[in-house]
């Protein structure tokens, strides 16, 4: 069970992380730039 907790701990705290660089052919190409946030709005 302690193994368990710990791993669901260091899940918890991937999961803070940014998210890592787009590596792919798309990444330097030409494509669709999205925002990461759906509703992005000044203020």
């Amino acid at each position: 069970m302690r193994v368990i907790a710990m791993v669901d701990k260091a899940e918890y705290k991937r999961r803070q992380y940014p998210p890592g660089t787009k590596v792919s052919k798309r990444a330097f190409g030409k494509d669709r730039r999205l925002p990461m946030t759906s509703s992005w709005r000044e203020l």
